[in-house]
């Protein structure tokens, strides 16, 4: 669905002055929400509020047979669904272009990080291991779902809990928790979309804004110390160009938003584990 040339130029224009519709700064994001259990069948659960964007996250934790190149390692696999209630623009049906891609940026900054400690979920070396399907479904898109779905994942996965594994029939039972979580590192990963209107970039775009933008860069961006940080995972979107020049700055901003936004993000999930 394309935005009316009018309103796009609108938009543009508002921005390249410093301006936004909704008065937020260039930099800002909306009001971040984050809601937890909110699946009583699942291994962990969140549901995250970008402003009205809105997305649902679940974990679900199984076994299955190693991969041959990782045989003493766990397994992930991420999907992405956008509900049709979500907006007028999606339908039923397999997943489109806009979910897969969602889904494996996602999967990215997760995998990349290595937030997860795979060689702690193996069961039985080249027979058995952990695997974990996170599962991200879109109710509201007023925007920016990427950053809406990776701080979903992340959360879910840290307030996620083991499912009982019976070793003598060597099979999970469903439905029973240990008090075990997953075997997370310290390096969390923390996705921060850049979106490219005219000439500016923005953060947290609302509707009409993503669909006035022509180009989003994607970081995943982690701490595993106070001292440093790390990009983990980049992922270039949309059909404009990204200069050289532009991507520094990408890069310099990166960090201050990481340094503003990921303490508030982190300081919710750590009052959710409690």
């Amino acid at each position: 669905m394309n935005l009316p040339d009018i309103n796009k130029r609108r938009i543009i224009s508002f921005i390249k002055e410093g301006n936004r519709i909704d008065d937020r700064k260039l930099s800002d994001y909306r009001d971040i929400e984050i809601e937890t259990d909110v699946s009583i069948n699942s291994e962990g659960s969140a549901r995250v509020r970008l402003g009205k964007t809105e997305v649902i996250v679940g974990v679900k934790i199984a076994t299955q047979e190693p991969y041959p190149d990782h045989d003493d390692e766990g397994t992930m696999s991420v999907s992405m669904e956008y509900s049709p209630v979500s907006s007028t623009r999606y339908e039923s049906g397999p997943p489109k272009i806009d979910a897969i891609e969602t889904a494996r940026i996602v999967d990215r900054g997760v995998r990349e990080s290595g937030f997860i400690d795979w060689k702690k979920l193996c069961i039985k070396e080249k027979e058995k291991v952990w695997s974990i399907s996170i599962d991200i479904y879109c109710i509201n898109d007023d925007g920016n779902v990427l950053d809406a779905s990776a701080i979903g994942a992340i959360t879910a996965l840290k307030l996620s809990r083991m499912p009982v594994y019976e070793e003598k029939e060597e099979r999970v039972k469903f439905g029973e928790w240990t008090d075990e979580s997953l075997p997370l590192t310290k390096n969390i990963p923390f996705s921060i979309t850049f979106y490219k209107v005219g000439d500016s970039f923005i953060l947290d775009p609302n509707r009409d804004e993503e669909d006035a933008s022509e180009a989003r860069f994607t970081l995943a961006i982690s701490s595993p110390n106070k001292k440093e940080k790390m990009i983990n995972a980049m992922q270039k979107g949309g059909i404009s160009s990204i200069t050289l020049k532009e991507m520094e700055k990408i890069i310099e901003d990166s960090e201050k938003v990481y340094e503003a936004i990921f303490p508030l993000i982190d300081k919710k999930i750590k009052q959710l584990e409690k």
